[in-house]
């Protein structure tokens, strides 16, 4: 969570980092999720079904933290390895899924 309460992902070295409360909140009992473009938005869709594919939600510690490796998408979309991003995110109910809004636009 954000200073103004707003939920929050980070990106580091090329990973997508979710708190606890997120993942339980919007994610709980899903293994993997797919990263989207939607123009400069950043989206992060669960995945229900093991065939749909998608990058892993790995446990990142003892406190539930998750971890999503996707340094390929990120790369794909201008940001570089090196790049620390905090980005807020909302639930757009017409994806199903969390929405950082021009995410994309912060290329590092």
């Amino acid at each position: 969570m954000s200073e103004t309460g707003c939920p929050t992902l980070a990106v580091k070295r090329g990973s997508l980092y979710l708190s606890r409360a997120l993942y339980d909140r919007y994610f709980a009992g899903v293994e993997a999720v797919i990263l989207l473009a939607r123009g400069a938005d950043l989206l992060v869709l669960p995945v229900r079904h093991a065939a749909g594919g998608g990058y892993f939600l790995k446990l990142r510690n003892a406190a539930g933290d998750r971890v999503v490796q996707a340094g390929d998408f990120f790369q794909a979309h201008g940001i570089g390895d090196d790049a620390e991003l905090t980005l807020p995110v909302a639930w757009d109910q017409n994806v199903a899924g969390l929405c950082a809004k021009g995410a994309l636009a912060l290329q590092t």
